[in-house]
């Protein structure tokens, strides 16, 4: 079984309408169906790292499945060349806001000297990375999507950042892209690929580009342009997992 989060149900809808089934588990909406012959579960989490963290670790404990796939839209920031409706890879996340700031020079956790998880004489501080075998089979699943959809230019991968606060200046845009050599952030994916290194179940992290991180003007966003071509990058993944 193949597990499924998005954060809200906007960046869903292709997938719902192929699920038959819902039911609610401590309070999250699931979806369970097949996909491409492969049996899917879908929530809905919410936004934010706590709402994405609850919905993994339900999902984890109660239904078990094999690999979790994180899904969504996410803002690139600037010097990437990233266009709306690109399709991103994550390589690696990182908590961008966890740790210590100190006359405007931001630290890691690793600055405290304590790792938010530990897993024998692993230590995690504020990033996490992800399966090269897996973030491979992405690219590809992706790159199929990328041939008949011709606003899409580019399918890449690299390090994402969580943030609790999104950014809207293009100042600090520029700041976080530097501070962590980052293409694009979000709300959620550290946290879940946080709760996945906890249970040892494979992550993987994906994300249509809906803006470019700046001075914030969401009449310059196509959500829905993001989402879809993300939704169709998942649907072709399922048939290579």
């Amino acid at each position: 079984m193949i597990a499924l989060i998005s954060s809200v149900p906007e960046e869903g809808t292709l997938l719902t309408g192929q699920l038959r089934r819902k039911m609610v588990l401590s309070g999250k909406p699931v979806y369970t169906g097949s996909i491409n012959n492969k049996a899917v579960i879908y929530t809905i989490s919410g936004i934010g790292k706590t709402n994405a963290a609850h919905a993994a670790t339900i999902l984890l404990e109660k239904l078990s499945p094999e690999i979790l796939v994180l899904f969504g839209v996410g803002g690139a920031y600037p010097s990437t060349g990233l266009a709306l409706g690109d399709i991103v890879v994550a390589e690696k996340e990182v908590y961008g806001d966890e740790g210590v700031m100190l006359k405007d020079i931001f630290h890691g956790t690793e600055l405290l000297g304590i790792p938010l998880l530990k897993k024998g004489r692993k230590k995690y501080f504020n990033e996490f990375r992800l399966d090269t075998t897996l973030v491979k089979k992405v690219l590809k699943a992706a790159q199929r999507v990328r041939h008949h959809a011709p606003c899409m230019t580019k399918v890449v991968t690299g390090t994402f950042v969580t943030v609790s606060t999104c950014t809207g200046t293009r100042e600090k845009a520029l700041t976080l892209e530097k501070r962590f050599g980052a293409l694009c952030e979000n709300m959620e994916g550290a946290s879940v690929v946080h709760v996945c290194a906890m249970y040892d179940t494979p992550v993987i992290e994906l994300r249509g580009i809906s803006n470019i991180v700046s001075d914030r003007d969401k009449d310059k966003w196509d959500v829905p342009l993001a989402a879809a071509h993300c939704q169709e990058a998942v649907r072709e993944l399922l048939k290579d997992l």
